[in-house]
């Protein structure tokens, strides 16, 4: 792991102008906190910063990557830069003068990069570089087209930058609380809302089909279709909502993902997708099709083919997904200390998998004497 100023991520959250420039070497970290605690949906660069931080030289079972300090040691380097959050706290508007600092502090990590002999001798290959918000580290994408990129999904990237082959997509943190209390005799008849669904519902590219939603879903007595912002009493509604509900709706945003899925996780709330576009997180360890329900834009709005369906299915294969979403959920959740198969860990499997292809590229750039003719 670089040892960056803290400037880059950890500063973000604990601010102390005296120390902006020195790394964080504490294995304690500081909890995340923002204003605007929605925020922490794109929080995964902390938990993996924050993993890596007492994981040096690490005999503990539950973690999948370990960190070295001599560099020569290193399958991977991790760049641990809050480019989301940098983006949130600074660069949202834009413009301005928050918008010009968040590109500020992107051409400073960059520098170090360039720098660094690490860097050079891959090509950026082998390093992981988070940019899980849709507009994180907007500025200098193109440098990091060959580097491991940790994101929520694809809508933001050209395919020559970000692709599922070489990067890691990687679930939300879930913003409503984890259902630990859900082992009532009676779940099915419990959650008496049939489907539910709030959040804003102007959105743009795939995010039109909310507004298509809800004129289709208009009037149906046991649909819950709601147009809310986020505020600390809509997060309140929104988590009795869903623990209310069997079915939970999740369609594109203004890209083709949302931590709405994983909210409705969290919830034991069977998830029902529509999104053409999306790329789902450890799929090659995960079925979805066990707990969660699919449907194209196309299907989802035609008139009533969405809730027939669902008023269709069977208490029985309803239960069988609800078990099965308990089962998963903890493979979504973020904590510290990790724990086996939790959402970080399963993160740096994901990155583990991609080292050999790593690995492989490294080797052949570094003996080609002609421009690759595979590129």
């Amino acid at each position: 792991m670089y040892d960056l100023p803290r400037k880059y991520n950890l500063g973000m959250i604990k601010k102390d102008e005296k120390n902006q420039e020195v790394p964080w070497t504490n294995k304690v970290a500081p909890a995340f906190k923002t204003r605007w605690q929605v925020n922490r949906q794109h929080s995964v660069e902390y938990w993996m910063m924050v993993y890596m931080l007492d994981a040096l030289d690490s005999e503990n079972g539950e973690r999948v990557a370990v960190r070295v300090k001599d560099p020569e040691q290193a399958d991977i380097f991790f760049v641990p830069f809050f480019s989301s959050l940098a983006f949130n706290t600074y660069g949202h508007g834009m413009t301005g003068p928050g918008a010009e600092y968040d590109k500020r502090i992107q051409a400073g990590v960059v520098d170090i990069l360039k720098a660094s002999k690490w860097w050079q001798a891959s090509q950026g290959r082998d390093h992981v570089i988070v940019m899980h918000h849709p507009n994180a580290f907007r500025h200098f994408r193109q440098m990091f087209k060959e580097s491991i990129l940790i994101v929520a999904d694809f809508g933001r990237y050209p395919k020559e930058i970000a692709r599922l082959r070489k990067d890691v997509v990687a679930p939300y943190e879930h913003v409503v609380p984890t259902f630990e209390e859900d082992n009532g005799k009676d779940p099915y008849m419990s959650r008496k809302i049939l489907l539910f669904f709030r959040g804003r519902i102007q959105r743009k590219d795939d995010g039109v089909v909310r507004s298509k939603l809800a004129h289709v879903l208009a009037n149906k007595t046991d649909v819950r279709y709601v147009n809310s912002l986020a505020s600390s009493e809509g997060l309140e509604q929104a988590t009795k909502g869903m623990r209310s509900s069997r079915f939970c709706l999740h369609p594109a945003g203004d890209t083709p993902s949302s931590c709405r899925l994983f909210d409705a996780i969290a919830s034991h709330c069977v998830p029902v997708i529509v999104s053409d576009r999306l790329e789902l997180p450890f799929e090659d360890e995960i079925d979805y099709r066990e707990f969660s329900l699919f449907f194209s834009i196309q299907e989802a709005i035609r008139p009533d083919y969405l809730v027939n369906y669902l008023r269709n299915i069977e208490e029985g294969h309803w239960l069988r997904m609800w078990n099965r979403l308990k089962e998963v959920s903890h493979h979504f959740q973020y904590q510290h200390p990790p724990k086996r198969d939790d959402a970080v860990n399963m993160i740096w499997k994901q990155v583990q998998h991609k080292v050999p292809a790593v690995k492989l590229a490294m080797h052949r750039n570094q003996r080609l004497k002609i421009a690759d003719w595979w590129q």
